[in-house]
């Protein structure tokens, strides 16, 4: 089963009408995926055997029957996840995170965990000890990261559906750069218990998929409330559907300045054209400033490796994961096991942040960068005061060449410069596709106040059926 040319909506019907049975669907989805995975490198674990659910209610579930990645940083009970690293190598949970019992109750079903960057650190999905994934736009290219796995593997038709997480962009950066939907939600929307922590502050679980409805209707099910996650809203989940369709007519769309400037030539001509589009919709349009977007990239960086110094000292090489042989005491099993089990772009990140946070240093930086939050937070209230929604480009670039980057932190760091502030303010968040540039997909980021999705989907939503990009394939993909 290729789904380059599926949505959930199609599949339901075929599978409600008995045209498709769900066993024939996750049979034909696994061998698709081994094909066409020899390209991509987007899967960790393929489960062979992966059936669906029984008893399976077509006409109460959209989601019933139908395949869906799960990024490889979220605990799936009896599938193997590793967060991408050699430190969690022969992990096998004996329980599900509330995303995956929630889709389990709506009947979906699990081929298997993707690709990423190790415990979600990196913007290309090359810091992974299972290889890099290919972009399917141009195999030369990265995907994005960290979820880079699942964005590869819903552009490349091997899965209708991916879940990610999104702590700096990692969702729509990869959207962004492989021309697919893909959401964070307001952080507390959706339960992060069972995902593997890096940022627990700024870590939020979304949804990618090709097209925009197909998202809402994942984000139906796996949002809100959840006893064993105390930071998630227990407010009403609305049913993002009944925003697909909708006029954009009054719309307040903000446009960031510092946003546009950071994008230049036909990058910018192609999102201009999408912001032309609302205009000439009826949306009402107003240039905005951002004046703390310069920050972002170092307030981020102290704040996430500050959590993730903190998260990762759990990996001692004791109760689970990888264990270094060879040890004489028990410095010696922690030092060797973390020196041998973290790549070094997870080992970048626990120095940074435990320098931010030692007696030496915390007022210098980690206080200061809370305090830098602040106003970042204080700049989009102001914008959301007079504006419904804020659009601009996901990225400053469409994706570059694997290996071309990952020799420099601060060059890669910057790749995140214009999807941090949803992060940072915890706000929703998508990127749309928006067009090509050399031949390679950008992003439309739209942005909006806290737990307004709605006006993401309604915005997103325009965007898809004016250019309706969804009908494009990769060019990786062709034969």
């Amino acid at each position: 089963m290729n789904y380059l040319n599926e949505n959930i909506d199609s599949l339901n019907k075929k599978l409600a009408s008995g045209d498709l049975s769900a066993d024939k669907l996750a049979q034909d989805t696994v061998a698709n995926i081994k094909d066409t995975d020899k390209k991509l490198n987007a899967w960790i674990t393929v489960v062979d055997d992966a059936k669906p659910a029984e008893n399976l209610d077509f006409s109460k579930s959209k989601l019933a029957g139908i395949p869906i990645a799960i990024k490889d940083n979220i605990i799936t009970n009896g599938i193997k996840t590793t967060a991408a690293s050699h430190m969690l190598y022969n992990y096998m949970p004996m329980y599900d995170a509330t995303v995956v019992s929630k889709l389990k109750k709506a009947g979906a079903t699990f081929v298997g965990k993707t690709n990423m960057d190790e415990f979600a650190m990196g913007s290309s999905t090359e810091h992974s000890y299972y290889g890099a994934t290919h972009n399917p736009w141009n195999l030369d290219k990265v995907p994005g990261g960290s979820s880079g796995g699942s964005a590869a593997a819903v552009a490349g038709g091997q899965v209708v559906a991916a879940l990610g997480s999104d702590t700096g962009g990692s969702i729509r950066q990869p959207a962004a750069f492989n021309g697919i939907f893909g959401i964070k939600p307001t952080y507390g929307r959706v339960s992060r218990w069972g995902l593997i922590a890096f940022g627990s502050s700024l870590d939020q679980i979304g949804v990618m998929t090709k097209r925009v409805k197909d998202s809402a209707e994942v984000l139906n099910v796996i949002a809100g409330g959840d006893e064993h996650d105390s930071t998630v809203s227990t407010r009403e989940v609305p049913d993002f559907t009944k925003f697909i369709g909708q006029d954009v007519k009054g719309l307040r769309v903000a446009v960031p300045k510092e946003y546009m400037e950071a994008v230049s030539g036909e990058m910018r001509e192609v999102i201009q054209k999408q912001i032309d589009a609302l205009k000439d919709a009826g949306a009402i349009i107003n240039e905005v400033s951002l004046p703390h977007t310069k920050y972002v990239v170092p307030d981020y960086y102290i704040i996430a490796s500050s959590e993730a110094s903190s998260n990762l000292q759990r990996y001692d090489g004791i109760r689970y994961g990888y264990r270094a042989e060879d040890t004489k005491n028990l410095l010696d099993v922690y030092v060797k096991s973390r020196s041998e089990g973290f790549g070094a772009e997870v080992k970048r990140r626990i120095m940074l942040g435990s320098f931010a946070l030692s007696a030496g240093s915390y007022d210098r930086f980690f206080r200061q960068a809370a305090k830098v939050r602040t106003l970042i937070c204080n700049d989009f209230d102001k914008i959301f005061a007079e504006n419904d929604v804020i659009v601009g480009p996901t990225t400053t670039e469409p994706a570059f060449d694997i290996g071309s980057e990952i020799s420099d932190p601060i060059k890669m760091y910057n790749n995140d410069i214009l999807t941090i502030s949803a992060n940072l303010a915890g706000i929703p968040a998508a990127s749309v596709p928006a067009g090509l540039v050399d031949g390679m997909p950008v992003g439309l980021q739209v942005m909006a106040k806290r737990f307004d999705e709605g006006n993401v989907f309604k915005t997103a939503d325009f965007i898809e059926r004016t250019n309706k990009f969804y009908e494009k394939t990769p060019t990786g993909m062709e034969d």
